[in-house]
Parts: C-alpha cells; structure tokens; sequence
C-alpha cells in the first residue's frame, strides 16, 4: 500500500491555503488546535506524542537548564522527549524523518537533519546528520550540501526547503517507508520579516504550494499540518532589560561585552517569541519579579504554577513564571542596557549562543549603509578559509512585523490539518493517535496482501 507522508508546512493557515491550490487538494481542512507555546519544538513534540508539554517536557523552543546553569535553545536529541512517540506506534513501521526536529537518536529507520560543521578553527560549514550515514553521500551527490544559510538567517529563502522537498521525494522513491514525516520551512521567513498579510505572505505561499507540487503527485497518502500561524506583532518587550533595570537580572563582563549571568540572577527571562519563561531562583522574589513582568506594556498574562497547570506547561522545566505577550507583542532576549555592551554573538547569526530567540536575524542591520559589503567580505574570508565574522544582524527589533507562541484569538489565524478526516476542528493531542491509525491500517493492508501473494504462489 502507499506510504503515508505527513507534510509539516509550518506557518500554514486557513488564510494562507487561499493561496496554495496544490495543497489544498490534498483533503479537507480542518482548524488545529495548538498547545501553549505554540512554536516548533513544543509542538512537534505534542504532534509527536500526543501529550501536553507537562508530560513531554518540550516546554519552548529552549529552556533553562537548571542542572547545567545554561540556558539552551534548539538542542537536537530526541531523548529530551518524554513520552512514547510516533515512530514506534506500530511494531514494524519503516519510519523516515526529514527535517522534524529532536531528530537524533529518534528510533526511525531513515532520518535528515541540519547539522553544520563547526570547525577547529571557528568556521562553519553547512551540513545535515543523516541516518545511515550512507543517505548523507548520497543526498549530497544528487541535491548539493544541505542549504544552511537558506535555513535560517538573513538569506532564508525557498531554497531550503526546495531541498527538503528534493531529499523526502528521493527517499520516498528509494526506500518506500511505511510512514515519511517533512518540515518545510519556508512560510517562516517572510511572515515574520513583513507580516502575515502583505503581498510577501501571498508570494511565499505561492513558492511552498508550487515546490511541494512534485512530492504531493508521488504515489503516497498525504497529509498535510501546521503548527502554528503567524500574527501581526510589532512591539517588541524588553523583558530581560526590565528585570535588570529592577535589581534581578544579574550580568558579567568579559573584554567588555556583558553576558547573562543565570547562576547569580534573582529573576531572568528565556524568550522564545510570544512567550518566555521567567526562572525566579528564590521563592521570596516571585511576586517582585511578577510584578515587574505584568506591568510592562505588551504583556498580556504572567502565569505561576495554577496559570501554567492550566494550560498544561506545568513541567519541571518550565520557569517559575510564564509570561505570555498581547497578540501585536513579542519578546527580546535582550539583558544589556547599552549597544556597545552587547555581546558580540547579538549581532551574528547564532542559534546556540543567544539566551532567547532573536527573530532579528532574519534581517540585514537596515542601519547600516555597508552592511551587504561587510557580508561579502566576511564571505570571501571563509572562502579562503580565514577566520570570519558576519556581523550583520541589528540590535533594533523594530523592523520584525510577524510572530506566534501564544494561543490564537481567531481559528484563521492557527494551524491547520488536511487529509482525509471528517471533523472542522481538532486538538494538536489527537494528531499522534490519528497518524498512527493511517499508518496502521497501511501496515496491515500490506501484511494482509503479502500473505495473499505467499498463499497464491504457493
């Protein structure tokens, strides 16, 4: 029987799909409802498993974590799922993932996932981690390296996801898993650069329905989701500079950049777009610290531990405190209260180092008149194989015009689901369970007409 391919355009909304005729045939649509954070990781970990983030432990994009004093964002091992996962819902599924995240060490036969090389000399280069390692040859022989600085950055683009496309359709072809999981990103980019509503929104949805219309033909079942969609937001919230400026947040300085400091900070915040999670040390803070979060324009509910259990982010991981933005905010990791103290990671790309999320880094500092000659000549050290930097980000959020995280006011602004179901809405908890009865029922389809065929032979 033909493989179930679940296809993961992330961004993708009721308003959106007006745009996409090849995606809209694949079924009927259906409202998906998310969890609290409505972002990547918590979500694909819910799509996953079926639980809510206080039994899988994905409680954002990144935490702080407590036994480490590190706060960490997109971390790649599946073994910080909790929780039984799709990829064993069925004893014999032939499993593939293609760019979902918590990818390594997950249990599937066949996987893709960025993965660059961070050179001993500083340099990085892109690449993806495969499983067998034999897949990475042979995607990079037929497809190019993986397009990293199309993944992610100031030039985000199609490309990358043009390149996920191309590797799910050659495993599909070669390999024939029973159940093939895609992320394609690109709806990512142009939504949070200009907004949700412009004619750059239009035209990326028109890119994604136009590169998936190859691999939406391929002899499979498809279905289609998204977790989350993207709102207009334009008043970035300084969350991290609030908790300074009131005594809690601490910092430490080194050649004369200052660094967060979590291990001496009284109150500090991991900001991951519409949400962040506060880590108050010293029970005896917590109302100061909730008392400076709620009071800064922008913020739309501060949660302790009832508010969190509410909406099921009630983990040991989550902070103290949860404080979730109004529909047209976001938050900053930004802690430093002066420019020329930033560190110098703030104005680079840099996913690991930065203590929150930084949607700025989709854009080249606007400010700066020879920012697109600084890259270049960045570009043409690393070409000859010198130490670089790409200091090319801005330390202004202002130009960001799109996010998500919070849970959505309206339906049409949400993630959705397409294949072949029956009701107008459902939970991001049902999706596993779901999935996991197509990809059984394709599993004893084809048990039962491979016996068929043994008897007949015989």
């Amino acid at each position: 029987m033909a493989p179930l391919v679940v296809i993961n355009v992330v961004g993708l909304t009721p308003r959106l799909l007006a745009h996409m005729p090849n995606v809209a045939k694949v079924g009927a649509a259906a409202a998906l409802r998310p969890v609290l954070p409505a972002v990547t990781c918590s979500m694909q970990a819910t799509l996953l498993t079926g639980s809510m983030p206080r039994d899988h432990g994905i409680v954002g994009n990144g935490w702080y974590f407590r036994d480490l004093g590190e706060v960490l964002l997109w971390r790649q091992h599946n073994a910080l799922i909790q929780g039984d996962q799709l990829w064993t819902a069925a004893p014999g599924l032939r499993t593939a993932n293609v760019c979902w995240w918590y990818a390594m060490g997950a249990p599937t036969d066949l996987l893709v996932t960025p993965r660059p090389i961070y050179h001993a000399d500083g340099r990085k280069s892109p690449d993806c981690y495969t499983r067998p390692p034999s897949l990475h040859d042979d995607l990079e022989a037929a497809l190019g390296p993986f397009p990293l600085f199309s993944y992610w950055g100031p030039t985000a683009g199609i490309a990358s996801s043009e390149w996920i496309i191309a590797a799910a359709r050659r495993i599909l072809a070669r390999e024939r898993p029973d159940l093939l999981l895609v992320y394609v990103p690109h709806l990512d980019y142009d939504l949070q650069r200009y907004g949700p509503a412009g004619p750059e929104a239009s035209a990326a949805a028109r890119a994604v329905d136009a590169a998936l219309a190859p691999l939406l033909t391929e002899d499979a079942e498809v279905v289609v989701l998204s977790e989350y969609g993207i709102t207009p937001a334009s008043r970035p919230v300084d969350i991290n500079r609030a908790l300074r400026t009131a005594g809690l947040l601490e910092v430490y300085t080194q050649a004369g950049m200052e660094y967060l400091d979590p291990w001496t900070s009284r109150a500090f915040a991991v900001a991951d777009h519409q949400v962040a999670h506060v880590y108050v040390r010293d029970p005896a803070d917590l109302g100061r610290a909730r008392e400076v979060v709620a009071d800064l324009a922008g913020v739309d509910e501060v949660l302790d531990h009832a508010g969190k259990a509410k909406y099921g982010l009630d983990h040991e991981r989550a902070g103290e405190l949860v404080a979730v933005a109004e529909p047209d905010a976001w938050f900053t990791y930004y802690y430093w209260l002066d420019d020329d103290r930033a560190p110098d990671f703030a104005r680079l790309v840099d996913i690991h180092r930065k203590p929150g999320y930084d949607p700025a880094e989709l854009f080249m500092n606007p400010s700066d008149p020879f920012v697109k000659l600084r890259a270049a000549a960045a570009l043409a050290k690393k070409k000859l194989g010198f130490r670089y930097t790409m200091p090319v980000v801005p330390l202004d959020p202002a130009p960001v015009r799109g996010s998500h995280g919070r849970l959505p006011d309206l339906l049409d602004d949400g993630p959705l689901i397409i294949g072949p179901f029956d009701r107008d809405a459902y939970e991001a908890t049902e999706i596993k369970e779901l999935l996991a009865g197509l990809a059984r029922d394709r599993l004893r389809t084809t048990r039962t007409n491979s016996k068929e065929t043994d008897i007949g032979g015989a």
